[in-house]
């Protein structure tokens, strides 16, 4: 007789990774990259970043460091702000003024 095989399921799981990564944020608890513009600092999590954008995900892979600091030029505090958000939640609200 063979392996008896079960599926489990996770109820929620995308939401709840979501919220999970946004808590650890808000707690900026293992974060292990830092961003800074302006003359100011955002903590973030690096799996994070590379999975929203190709652009860390080659910035940190060619540059494998356990806490980089990646200074961002010509990025506003504000965007840098808006654009984690949108990172870590999936929606951010902005004015349209503020990105002209």
């Amino acid at each position: 007789m063979g392996d008896q095989q079960f599926f489990l399921k996770w109820n929620d799981f995308q939401t709840n990774m979501v919220t999970s990564f946004r808590h650890l944020r808000d707690e900026k608890s293992f974060t292990d990259v830092t961003l800074a513009c302006e003359g100011q600092t955002c903590k973030a999590h690096k799996m994070v970043l590379s999975a929203c954008s190709p652009y860390f995900k080659s910035l940190l892979e060619e540059n494998p460091s356990k806490h980089p600091t990646i200074i961002l030029k010509d990025v506003s505090y504000p965007h840098l702000q808006a654009i984690l958000e949108f990172m870590y939640a999936g929606e951010v609200n902005v004015s349209r003024t503020s990105w002209l």
